[in-house]
């Protein structure tokens, strides 16, 4: 079962970052993120969904939780214009935030591949499946919001130095809180539509 009672769906890439919750594990990376969030979708209805996971960050102690007002595609650069970035749905995030009061409020990078060395956008947090989440959400009319633990520095080359385990850590902490403050908001069925955002032109920030 991935759909609690209250109908919010936990999306996580990897069972680990479920943190022992039921959830749909959507795999690693942007591609594999939208694609199984969007097939599920497809088949079931819930009022929400929350995302979550480990991440890099900028400047930021591991074990600290940001909670994403937006999901940007830092991968994507075309001469044409294209949807790189998804907002959080408004209510979701209010509640988040209000749940978490720690937590970092920013937009959150999504890549394909782990930052080495320099990251190629100024961005503070990154992680690889929230914009695919969150786009598949928007385009199903689902209201999703995506908080993510840090793990390690953005741009930290060594996994020896990357704290997972702190960051899961968190993440534990974290659900429980989220899940209950999500699911205590009246969510207006296809809530999350007005959160598509039309194709425009690529920014400078794009890798």
């Amino acid at each position: 079962m991935t759909v609690t009672a209250r109908g919010i769906v936990l999306v996580g890439a990897t069972d680990l970052e479920l943190c022992g919750h039921p959830g749909l594990i959507c795999g690693i990376g942007p591609v594999e993120a939208a694609a199984t969030t969007a097939a599920h979708l497809a088949v079931s209805r819930p009022a929400a969904v929350l995302h979550v996971g480990v991440a890099g960050g900028r400047g930021i102690t591991p074990g600290s939780l940001a909670i994403g007002t937006e999901a940007v595609y830092t991968d994507l650069s075309a001469m044409i214009p294209v949807v790189e970035r998804v907002e959080a749905d408004p209510a979701l995030l209010a509640a988040a935030r209000l749940a978490m009061p720690g937590a970092i409020a920013l937009p959150i990078a999504t890549s394909a591949a782990v930052a080495q060395g320099l990251a190629a956008h100024d961005l503070r947090v990154e992680g690889m499946e929230g914009f695919g989440v969150l786009r598949a959400c928007a385009l199903a009319g689902v209201p999703a919001v995506e908080a993510r633990a840090i793990s390690n520095d953005l741009g930290e080359g060594d996994r020896s130095r990357w704290m997972i385990r702190r960051a899961l850590e968190a993440l534990e902490d974290a659900i429980p809180l989220l899940l209950e403050a999500i699911g205590s908001i009246s969510v207006e069925p296809d809530g999350a539509a007005s959160n598509i955002e039309p194709a425009r032109a690529p920014s400078t920030a794009s890798a």
